[in-house]
């Protein structure tokens, strides 16, 4: 088993969460070993993880091409 064969995709049919006290978001997610289910998890972040995820995905899914602060996901 090699980290390199290992990804995660949401889980079907699960939506995100948000505790609007906390505002933790939690992302259900499959992890996969090649195409071999391991685990079912929820992804948890701070409300500010998630909007940075967020909009790093808007970018990447746009084609734009902006370059990331090294140490930082924005």
């Amino acid at each position: 088993m090699s980290p390199m064969t290992w990804h995660a995709s949401p889980q079907r049919a699960a939506l995100p969460t948000g505790d609007p006290t906390t505002g933790e978001v939690r992302v259900p997610v499959a992890l996969y070993d090649l195409d071999v289910l391991q685990a079912e998890i929820p992804l948890v972040l701070a409300r500010s993880e998630a909007e940075a995820l967020r909009d790093r995905l808007d970018v990447l899914l746009s084609g734009t091409l902006v370059p990331v602060p090294a140490g930082g996901a924005r």
